[in-house]
């Protein structure tokens, strides 16, 4: 049976074709499903694509931000009030690829893509899943990136985080070999909120260091309540490898990952080269 292409209106009604039929693909941005589909791993089911505009909708300008996962990279490009995501968007592909990749698509990229979902988890962000015609619920994007592998059963209809109260709280570093577009040797982001002087609640994330996109608990720790200097950033360093399983690729080996990471997460830290 070839491929068939089937539109919905609204996302419950997309949400209950999926819960109905397995065999029925997503088709957002089409950067990873048309992938498949041209290199002839995709030959057969049904591809969805979903026409309610609330899959491209954005809520940014207050405290809690929300994107529709059918929101493009292009799109965060071009809303002021996300600058400080600005320089993750322009990490991933070219000018072509950031208009038609999507919010929702980058949560299912495979290591070494997946920059953005790397700073959604910085943010501690939540993923909003819609199952059949039910009220869609929210997933930490952890807990919804640990059960990735095992299939995620319902529509991810967008996300939603807090707002960095001060840009600057928020860092984005990327590591490939070729400039600006190039696959992640590793991706690093981290948000350290400033109380009175000193890191309260840090958060840091790794892409390409892992399976999926993982939580730097080590560093974390090491920079709570501490002034961000360098004796923290030393600390931070040290245990930059906790949690960490990196595979070897074309891009680069298990052995230089671990080798560099520190190295970066120091940059990255030190504001170095931003």
């Amino acid at each position: 049976m070839p491929l068939d292409v089937r539109v919905a209106s609204s996302m419950a009604e997309a949400a209950g074709i999926l819960a109905s039929d397995q065999r029925t693909k997503l088709l957002s941005g089409g950067t990873l499903v048309m992938r498949d589909v041209n290199e002839g791993r995709l030959l057969d089911g049904t591809l969805l694509r979903i026409t309610d505009p609330a899959f491209r909708q954005m809520n940014t300008s207050g405290a809690r931000v929300e994107l529709g996962a059918g929101v493009t990279l292009a799109m965060v490009l071009n809303n002021r009030d996300l600058a400080y995501l600005h320089a993750v968007a322009r990490a991933v592909g070219g000018p072509a690829i950031r208009q038609m990749a999507t919010i929702g698509g980058n949560l299912f990229a495979t290591t070494p893509y997946g920059d953005f979902a790397v700073a959604l988890l910085a943010l501690d962000a939540q993923v909003m899943v819609q199952s059949g015609y039910s009220s869609a619920r929210a997933i930490a994007l952890e807990e919804f990136l640990n059960a990735r592998e095992r299939g995620i059963s319902g529509l991810v209809t967008g996300v939603q985080f807090a707002r960095p109260q001060h840009a600057a709280d928020f860092r984005f570093y990327k590591v490939s070999r070729v400039k600006p577009k190039g696959l992640s040797v590793m991706s690093i982001a981290a948000h350290l909120p400033n109380a009175g002087g000193r890191i309260s609640q840090a958060r840091i994330a790794y892409g390409a260091m892992a399976p999926t996109p993982v939580r730097a608990r080590g560093a974390e720790r090491a920079l709570e309540g501490k002034t961000l200097d360098a004796t923290a950033i030393q600390a931070a360093k040290a245990a930059a490898l906790e949690g960490t399983r990196p595979a070897t690729d074309a891009i680069a080996t298990e052995w230089y990952r671990r080798e560099v990471l520190p190295v970066h997460l120091g940059r990255l830290l030190s504001a170095e080269g931003r």
